[in-house]
């Protein structure tokens, strides 16, 4: 039996985006399940999308690997955490291999990721427009940091079978091997909009199929016993780590006599097409603190689920399925009566925008006297927060690392309690926290400061 510690594993980068790391790691991923392996799926950085291609290839929780949110000291003990009991994993990096968080080094990026695992990396690498040129990119990316071990090179969109074999020659002089060669003729299509691929939930039909051609072209192109071998190779995560554990129930809680006779706090987290974006930490750290974690549809459910004391609203797309949200009159009402009634409500983003009285004209829950509007503007970028004030959520003074992606404005984009300052890129004040609700534009991860869910959870007891 394989250590926890030592599951085997590779990370698939690339030298920037748009190289096809999202191809070669699904279709590595379904590959490798379709042998019978149990797959474990990760993805650098904050992105909530791919994760939900991993999953469909892998059947288990696609997870976020992120050194910015969560602090490098995390990575080790999250990645074994979703690897428990797996034969392999597979890593999908962010961007280029080498860019991280903007002027912080390499924190965050994918090639710290790989080192904090001891995990070789399979570079993919676009070879459209070149041929000799490719042995002095790969030369390039293998000597940059001796601490990351470029292992293989997957060769992506190469014309012919004559440019392959001009790509391996001019390779065979840079030591590292080619693991997989794929056509540029076979393209695989993954739909994509104003903030990345359309998620799994809102196209799961669809979805599958681009999985089993991920998956097709990935073992027709590539030599899966290498890859695997390679995997094999990488031996125990640096450093001793221990799986990250989400905590036990009956811990820290001067309830839990209650919990003993069985009486748990219901915290609704919502889902559907429209709210996609979660990080599956949470429902876990909401369980472990004592909730009963039910998860609900805001576009099709009418009503919160039975018991409801808490409410977690995530990310997503609001903004595409706006009408149908306005159109569900009876859950926007039970939203905002739970609200009013002074229940805890965490809303990030997506959740941000269905609290406000309106998104582009049409009604959501009128919970802050705000409005929304999608824009043509690109908001992105890591920030540092530090809670202004006391709320279901956080106490004063809570610091933490969160992240923005969007094309929408709210306005005014704080309340008279604002939800976080933040320091950049310009010190400003952010959210809103009244009654209960604690909503902001900031994605953030709760692995980091676990003691969020607790305080959390504990209102729901107590409001």
């Amino acid at each position: 039996m394989t250590s926890p510690s030592s599951v085997p594993r590779l990370v698939v980068a690339a030298p920037s985006s748009g190289s096809g790391k999202t191809t070669v790691a699904t279709g590595l991923m379904a590959a490798f399940a379709a042998r019978g392996l149990a797959v474990s799926p990760h993805k650098v950085g904050p992105d909530y999308i791919d994760p939900g291609y991993h999953a469909l290839a892998t059947g288990r929780t696609g997870r976020n690997l992120d050194a910015y949110l969560c602090g490098p000291e995390l990575i080790a003990p999250l990645f074994l955490h979703g690897a428990r009991g797996c034969d392999l994993a597979v890593v999908e990096g962010v961007m280029g291999l080498y860019d991280g968080a903007a002027g912080e080094g390499e924190l965050a990026s994918t090639a710290q990721v790989a080192k904090l695992l001891g995990a070789p990396v399979v570079l993919v690498v676009d070879a459209s427009a070149q041929s000799r040129s490719v042995a002095a990119l790969v030369h390039g990316f293998a000597s940059w940091d001796p601490g990351v071990r470029i292992g293989g090179v997957i060769l992506n969109k190469v014309g012919s079978d004559r440019h392959e074999a001009l790509l391996r020659e001019a390779l065979e002089s840079c030591g590292v091997p080619v693991l997989g060669a794929l056509r540029r003729a076979e393209p695989v299509n993954v739909p994509s909009r104003h903030l990345g691929l359309v998620p799994v939930a809102e196209r799961r039909a669809a979805a599958v199929d681009s999985v089993v051609a991920m998956a097709d072209l990935v073992v027709r192109g590539c030599d899966l016993e290498a890859l695997e071998a390679l995997a094999r190779g990488a031996g125990a995560v640096p450093g001793g780590a221990a799986p990250w554990t989400p905590g036990s129930p009956t811990h820290d809680h001067p309830s839990r006599s209650v919990e003993r006779r069985g009486s748990k706090p219901v915290v609704a987290i919502a889902g559907g097409e429209a709210f996609t974006f979660s990080y599956a930490e949470h429902a876990e750290l909401l369980a472990a603190a004592g909730a009963e974690v039910v998860t609900f549809d805001p576009v099709r459910d009418e009503r919160l689920p039975e018991g409801t004391r808490g409410l977690v609203i995530g990310g997503g797309f609001p903004e595409v399925y706006a009408g149908e949200l306005s159109a569900n009159e009876p859950l926007r009402k039970a939203v905002a009566e739970l609200a009013y009634s002074g229940a805890p409500v965490a809303a990030e983003c997506a959740g941000l925008l269905y609290l406000c009285r309106e998104l582009d004209g049409q009604s959501m829950c009128g919970v802050l006297d705000a409005t929304a509007r999608m824009t043509d503007r690109l908001t992105l970028g890591y920030r540092d927060a530090v809670a202004v004030g006391d709320s279901a959520l956080a106490a004063a003074g809570t610091r933490m690392r969160g992240h923005e992606f969007h094309r929408t404005v709210v306005e005014p984009g704080a309340g008279a309690a604002p939800a976080w300052g933040v320091r950049a890129p310009v010190r400003r004040v952010e959210g809103f926290v009244q009654h209960g609700v604690h909503a902001s534009y900031l994605h953030t991860h709760w692995a980091s400061e676990p003691g969020v869910a607790r305080r959390f959870v504990e209102r729901c007891r107590t409001s």
